[in-house]
Formats: structure tokens, sequence, C-alpha cells
């Protein structure tokens, strides 16, 4: 059933992917300067990953969980299933490598966690800066002053979170009137300020006092993952509206949690191309920008992943 819904969400996402491939000839006139940053910015995007899931397990070896997280999300993104597959994987060569399955499986289940729940209070936290006085330069710098003061916001409303319950009680009994408001339902949502908490509960309790850390290491994840769009839109000589590029990659964040494809595949290229279109750049520019950021955040890892499994078979035989 799975990979029947995969198929069919390729073949609805088929145009959309294929435009922004054929753009490919366009990389031979981009900024390779902020091309190159764009890669190192991604790199210390993994990097933070890679620190948020050495504090989930509470290990201090690099190696181990370097190349299970680089091998799971590999597999993660050539089979369905997305993350649920990537953190099986990766759970079965953590336990080759000596760690308890049952603490792999927890510990990678907070961490990406963790992930989701940055994921999706992004656009939430991004859409009062926008709505409340939003730039309207078109600048990339505003759009990076812009994205940082909302992954500061995003910050504090983590701390806030995991110290206290009235934030996440309060954001659930929000989420919870909204949903029953604006869709019909035969039974109306409930209880989501209860399960809320006890998804926080589970993440505190598995990353114990290491979530102060924990969650600095999250938002990070996220914030140079940002900053690669914004070098991806300089190299292409891109002048957006800063507003929209936060909304756009927000949007883009949502859209690769979708399972039917692995990684949002399709999904978060046509997302960001009409996005980017919107925030005022041309189509061609948003094709490149589109292709050169998921070249740096979704198809150079894939080999990369490849070489970190044969190392972790190399030392774990």
């Amino acid at each position: 059933m799975l990979l029947v819904a995969a198929a069919v969400s390729l073949y609805l996402v088929l145009p959309s992917l294929l435009a922004v491939f054929a753009s490919w000839r366009s990389l031979s006139h981009v900024n390779w300067y902020f091309a190159l940053l764009a890669l190192v910015l991604e790199t210390a995007s993994f990097c933070s990953l890679w620190e948020l899931d050495r504090i989930a397990l509470r290990t201090r070896s690099w190696f181990g969980v370097v190349t299970a997280q680089l091998s799971g999300n590999a597999v993660g993104r050539i089979l369905p299933g997305g993350g649920a597959t990537s953190t099986a994987f990766a759970v079965g060569l953590l336990r080759r490598a000596g760690v308890d399955t049952g603490q792999a499986a927890a510990a990678l289940a907070a961490s990406t966690g963790l992930q989701i729940a940055t994921a999706l209070s992004l656009p939430l936290l991004a859409l009062p800066a926008i709505i409340g006085g939003a730039p309207v330069s078109h600048s990339l710098a505003t759009a990076a002053y812009l994205g940082i003061a909302v992954l500061v916001l995003l910050l504090a409303a983590g701390v806030a979170a995991f110290a206290t319950d009235r934030p996440l009680a309060l954001a659930g009994r929000g989420i919870e009137w909204l949903l029953n408001a604006t869709v019909r339902r035969r039974r109306p949502v409930a209880g989501l300020p209860q399960e809320l908490l006890a998804d926080r509960n589970f993440i505190r309790t598995t990353l114990g006092e290491r979530w102060k850390t924990a969650v600095p290491a999250a938002v990070a994840n996220t914030g140079f993952d940002y900053l690669a769009l914004l070098c991806a839109l300089q190299a292409v000589g891109a002048s957006p509206r800063p507003s929209l590029i936060v909304l756009a990659y927000a949007a883009a964040e949502v859209l690769a949690l979708i399972p039917f494809t692995p990684g949002g595949l399709g999904f978060v290229e046509a997302g960001l191309v009409g996005m980017l279109t919107l925030a005022g750049i041309p189509g061609a520019d948003a094709l490149t920008a589109t292709l050169l950021y998921r070249l740096v955040s979704y198809w150079l890892p894939l080999p990369t992943g490849g070489v970190a499994y044969l190392l972790f078979r190399r030392r774990f035989a």
C-alpha cells in the first residue's frame, strides 16, 4: 500500500520535479562562492544533528553516530517510509556497534521528535513575525536577520516548552480549537494538549538534563539549513521578499515530513519553487535555487551515506 501511495505521489509531482532537474544547465551561471558556502552550512546543519543524536544516545563517540545517521538517512531517502525507515536502519546499525536496541530506538525517537517539533513550530512562529510588520525590502540580508529572529524565538519557545507545561498546553488548546473550528468532523479533536505534554515528557525523560543542550542543537540544525537556502538564493542573484523566504522555508520543512515519498521528494521541490516565485523570484531563478539547495541538502548526502555504511561495516564487521 505504501509503495502504491509513493508511486501515485511521485506521478503527481513528477512535472515539478522534472522542471527542477531540467534547470541543471543554469548551474554553470551561479556564483560558486555562495554555492560552496551553502554546502558548508548544510554540513554544519548535519553536524548539529549528529550532536543532537550524541546527546540523546548519551555517548561521546562520533564515528558510530555519524555513520549510522548518514547510512540511515540515505536508506530513508531511497525507500518509502521516510523517517521511520531511516530510524529503523540506524537503530540496526547502532545495535551492531554495541548500543542496546531499546536505548537506541528511544534515543533516536526522541531526537526525531525534537526535530519534527522544531519543523512544525517554525511556521507557527514565523507567521506572527510576518504578519506583525514583515520587512518589504528585497534584501537577503534582511531575510537572514528575520530568519535568525524567528530561530531565536524558536529557541526560547523550546526552552519554555521543556521547562513548564503551560506553553504546550496553551498551544495544544489553540491548535485543537483551530482544527475543530475550520474542519467539520464526526468526532471533534480532543486531548491534544495531553498528547503534546506526553510526547514532551518522553523526550525530556530520554534526554535527561541534557535537554538544555539538545534544544540549541535542534535549532542550530534548522538554522544552518535555512542559511544554506539563503546562500543558494544569493548564488543565483535573487532579491526576494524576506518574509516570504521564511515562510517558503517553513513550508519546505513541513513538506519534507510527508511520508508518501522519501524525504518529501517532489513535494518539497514543487512547494519551494511555488513559494519562491510568490516571493518575487523569477521562475528560472527559483528553479535553479531550488535545485542547488536540494543538491546540498538531499542528493549529496546520499553517496556520502553509502561511503559511511562501508566504513561502518569495515569497523563493525
